[in-house]
């Protein structure tokens, strides 16, 4: 695979996408492929009983190496999908080499010397010396692209949402656990404390003091440092639901101006990322079975709040593997390479 810039010069763009073998890592070079992203090489990078499987990307195998042969191999840019330890053992000797990271764990997202981006809202505060980069909880990413534009021309000062997240969030072990508990096998291994067919968990990964999942808090501090304003007041309750196209969220923003919702409808269809699917009338509303395996995030259900003046109500879902993990990476590499930062 070799790629040519405009000019006909030859461009080397090694990737490397550490975690290459879980359900995430498997996503990154699905879009990689999809977005015809300028690869010459592919390093799938994995933990130790993973070194030697073979991956196929686009017509070619590649095999799994291990950490510090990857760093030896210089790649330009390594997407980290590997867990939050892992990057922070792992990113650091990445970018000592000189390679740019960019890490879809939580590991780095609220460090102050972080960047945390999502390309349709906040892509410009990247500089070259950006050698790890955060890629934001996919709850996150599908609100602040919606939230972007609306707060451009009205000023958001509270959001509060509630989300309902597919069980791809957790991994292949809770899939495997949804449908073995839908065939009535009991033999699974259990990821979730209660079980999750038929059912809605209030609760998404540990619970703090302060009442609050992680979760939750991580939608409440991300939202701040992505939007660059702290004046936005979030609140959230994250829920855990029996799907696996996407996470939904139920959003309520209430503005320091009041808003014209066929300006809103109009904002939101011009957006980048966004397409509004708003018309009950003929059912049509966003919905995880009809975002899976796309890059967009779907609004719908828009209305105005009326118990609230300036209050505006609407529905929310994209592909939390895509968008909300993979998606979202790749573009910030895309960003990266479009200015010449790799």
């Amino acid at each position: 695979m070799l790629c040519h810039g405009s000019g006909g010069t030859l461009i080397i763009m090694k990737v490397a996408v550490v975690g290459a073998t879980g359900l995430v890592g498997g996503e990154i070079l699905k879009v990689l492929a999809e977005r015809n992203f300028p690869v010459t090489e592919i390093i799938p990078v994995a933990s130790e009983r993973s070194i030697g499987k073979k991956i196929k990307f686009k017509d070619q195998e590649f095999t799994v190496v291990g950490y510090d042969e990857a760093i030896k191999m210089k790649p330009n840019v390594a997407i980290f999908s590997a867990g939050g330890g892992t990057s922070l053992e792992m990113a650091p000797k990445f970018a000592e080499a000189g390679i740019t990271v960019i890490d879809n764990s939580s590991a780095w997202r609220m460090d102050p010397t972080k960047k945390l981006v999502v390309p349709e809202v906040n892509a410009d505060v990247l500089t070259a010396e950006d050698k790890i980069i955060a890629n934001p909880n996919c709850s996150t990413i599908q609100m602040v692209v919606v939230m972007k534009p609306l707060h451009e021309k009205y000023k958001i000062k509270r959001v509060v949402v509630s989300t309902y997240q597919s069980v791809t969030g957790t991994g292949k072990a809770a899939v495997d656990q949804l449908f073995a508990e839908r065939a009535g096998d009991e033999s699974v291994a259990k990821v979730y404390p209660h079980k999750i067919d038929l059912n809605v968990l209030p609760h998404i990964d540990v619970f703090l003091e302060n009442g609050y999942t992680k979760e939750e808090m991580k939608m409440i501090k991300e939202t701040n440092k992505i939007m660059g304003d702290d004046s936005i007041k979030v609140t959230a309750t994250t829920v855990r639901i029996p799907t696996i196209g996407g996470h939904s969220e139920a959003v309520n923003i209430e503005f320091e101006n009041d808003f014209d919702l066929t300006t809103v409808r109009e904002l939101l269809a011009a957006t980048e990322g966004v397409i509004v699917q708003d018309d009950p009338a003929n059912f049509l509303y966003p919905m995880p079975i009809t975002a899976h395996g796309k890059d967009e995030v779907f609004v719908g259900r828009i209305r105005r709040d009326e118990s609230q003046a300036n209050t505006l109500n609407l529905w929310c879902v994209a592909d939390n593997l895509r968008k909300g993990a993979a998606t979202n990476a790749v573009q910030i590499a895309e960003y990266l390479l479009k200015k010449g930062m790799i």
